[in-house]
């Protein structure tokens, strides 16, 4: 498995695993990515950040996707908690990550955290933050066994409810 920058070419392909992670969160039960989001226009402007990514395997078939980011994160200033590190501390931040339907439990959500974890010990960054909904037990057992801490509620642009999370790098 390899993680490399997405291109624009890849949009259709980004967009079916969007689509796929709609209607599995949707069969869950949880009210995440259910109102059209994230939709082409976010995911182009990830890309034209270089900031959206690409897990592919050895066919070069794209088996996840994931935006990551060392930007500071805007809803990241107001927390009900505390984070683990220091308001001025530089941070990654993961977002809109999600694996394609085939590729499901092969690990690749644990090797996108590896990868940009690596790439934030590389630049001398101290920690991880990621925020995911309430009602993904599955995210948040994830974060908690690749060892983030719950660090308390955060509230996107929208005003909707997200719990958030951060693992100390270095």
């Amino acid at each position: 498995m390899q993680l490399t920058q997405a291109s624009s070419n890849e949009l259709k392909a980004i967009m079916e695993i969007v689509h796929q992670a709609q209607l599995f969160l949707a069969s869950l039960g949880i009210d995440q990515w259910q109102n059209g989001y994230p939709d082409e226009n976010v995911i182009l402007n990830d890309i034209a950040n270089n900031e959206s990514f690409v897990v592919k395997n050895n066919e070069n078939e794209i088996m996840g996707i994931a935006m990551f980011t060392t930007r500071t994160e805007p809803t990241y200033k107001i927390i009900e908690g505390n984070w683990l590190t220091s308001d001025d501390a530089k941070y990654g931040v993961i977002h809109r990550m999600a694996v394609a339907d085939k590729f499901r439990s092969f690990g690749i959500a644990k090797f996108v955290f590896r990868q940009c974890e690596d790439y934030l010990k590389q630049n001398n960054i101290s920690s991880m933050r990621i925020d995911t909904h309430q009602d993904n037990k599955g995210m948040q057992s994830l974060l908690q066994k690749s060892g983030y801490h719950y660090c308390g509620i955060i509230y996107l642009a929208n005003g909707d409810k997200r719990l958030a999370f951060e693992k100390i790098i270095i």
